[in-house]
């Protein structure tokens, strides 16, 4: 896995995050474009975690943190780079960041129908929580 960097997204990589997420990630966010990114990236510039092979980009996570609650979002690795250790790599950091910032519990927001992401999840430490809803409003149209 030496050959593996992980690193903070720039303001340089949003287009190549945007494309990437249309090939590995499951579904899509009504925040999925370039503004909305570029928002997070300029409210917190580590939040975006890239793992990168060859310089190739083979995978995201989004770690938030609000200074109370630790969040994971857009966890996607590429479909050639499945079952490599992308995944597990990117929520190190993401699990490192947060323990860096104070953070005590790590939430992860994962499609129900996502049954592969179910399994990398678990693989990671992480449980459902069938005791919690989750509730949206989208503020736009």
């Amino acid at each position: 896995m030496s050959d593996l960097r992980i690193r903070a997204a720039g303001p340089d990589d949003l287009d190549a995050v945007l494309a990437f997420w249309k090939t590995a990630a499951e579904g899509t966010s009504i925040s999925d474009d370039r503004s909305g990114v570029e928002r997070l990236v300029a409210r917190d510039p580590e939040a975006l975690l890239v793992a990168e092979r060859d310089g190739e980009l083979v995978g995201t996570v989004i770690a938030g943190f609000d200074g109370w609650r630790a969040s994971l979002y857009r966890l996607a690795v590429h479909p050639d780079a499945r079952r490599t250790g992308v995944a597990m790599a990117l929520l190190r950091a993401a699990e490192e960041r947060f323990a860096a910032l104070g953070g005590r519990r790590a939430d992860a927001m994962v499609l129900n129908r996502n049954e592969l992401a179910h399994l990398a999840w678990h693989a990671a430490g992480y449980a459902p929580q069938p005791e919690w809803s989750r509730w949206v409003k989208p503020l736009t149209d």
